[in-house]
């Protein structure tokens, strides 16, 4: 798996370079601002790209609008953001076109390393890897919502969906049976007023998108 990292902190850049080449990743290009990695993109092809949000010159979106460029220019690149907080309108910017290939995880994910290998290569694999914490933050709506006719059950279930988990794993993780989760899942889509026929990570991208708005 080829990797472009855009970071400009140089010591996170180092670690995540190495972390990845243990991992037998190639990481092909490390750079520290927005136009920089637009062009190691351009020129690497690479098949996932690991960008903060937060990227020189004025630290505040430069990351995910270069990150949202790339995916323009290259055919839905899959992209893993990483950010310091959950900041929820990037997080809901990213899943609006409704493509596959999206993580955002909090930086403090990354010292869990089999997690963020595991979220890395879903992502590269056109999956969807959601942070739990931004996954809180998105089901934290206001009273009135759909949402808050979704069972104890059904919540948990969607959480582990939006987290970019498949049944199998989510009946493990809830300790009830494939069966019961599909009858979950069935809940939600109908209550949510979403399509029940949609499968895999573009189910959970369909969920995000209606719980951030972005349907």
């Amino acid at each position: 798996m080829r990797v472009v990292i855009a970071e400009d902190n140089v010591l996170l850049a180092g670690g995540l370079e190495l972390l990845l080449a243990a991992k037998g990743c190639d990481v092909v290009a490390v750079v520290g601002d927005g136009e920089a990695f637009l062009h190691a993109v351009a020129e690497h092809r690479p098949d996932i790209a690991i960008v903060d949000v937060r990227l020189p010159p004025s630290f505040r979106d430069e990351g995910i609008h270069a990150a949202l460029r790339a995916r323009r220019e290259h055919g839905a690149l899959p992209i893993l953001v990483l950010s310091q907080y959950v900041e929820r309108e990037y997080a809901g910017e990213l899943l609006s076109d409704g493509r596959g290939g999206i993580g955002y995880l909090l930086k403090d994910r990354i010292g869990r390393v089999a997690e963020f290998v595991d979220a890395l290569r879903r992502v590269a694999a056109g999956g969807t890897a959601m942070d739990p914490e931004v996954v809180a933050q998105l089901l934290a709506r206001r009273a009135g919502d759909p949402l808050d006719t979704l069972t104890a059950r059904e919540r948990e279930s969607l959480a582990l969906m939006a987290q970019g988990h498949d049944n199998a794993t989510i009946a493990e993780r809830m300790r009830i049976s494939d069966n019961a989760v599909h009858k979950h899942i069935g809940n939600i889509f109908a209550k949510l007023g979403l399509a029940p026929d949609d499968s895999g990570h573009r189910r959970v991208r369909a969920v995000l998108a209606y719980l951030d708005g972005h349907k």
